[in-house]
């Protein structure tokens, strides 16, 4: 099989995952207060992060010669285990008014 394929799949579940994440997030977000700015700060410190170490991973791919396809899944895997992480983290917090 084609390994872009593969490739293209978990990508397209990367993405549904993290849409999930992003629905939480906003219902966090909606609640606002201490909670709610906090879930911010962390939403962005957790997004530059994840960037720096992808970029980092790729790069370290690359200069030990690897493949393309071996890279991205790399790559996807690193952002999917932060998104699997994420939602496991928002999805058992009392977020809600009467928690």
């Amino acid at each position: 099989m084609n390994p872009w394929f593969t490739i293209a799949r978990d990508a397209a579940r990367l993405a549904a995952e993290a849409q999930g994440v992003v629905a939480l997030r906003l219902a966090h977000l909606a609640r606002g207060g201490k909670r709610g700015r906090a879930e911010a700060e962390r939403m962005v410190t957790e997004k530059v992060k994840a960037m720096m170490d992808a970029q980092a991973a790729a790069a370290k791919s690359v200069l030990a010669g690897e493949q393309a396809p071996a890279i991205m899944k790399k790559t996807i895997g690193l952002y999917g285990r932060r998104v699997r992480s994420n939602r496991r983290r928002l999805q058992w917090y009392p977020w809600w008014p009467w928690a």
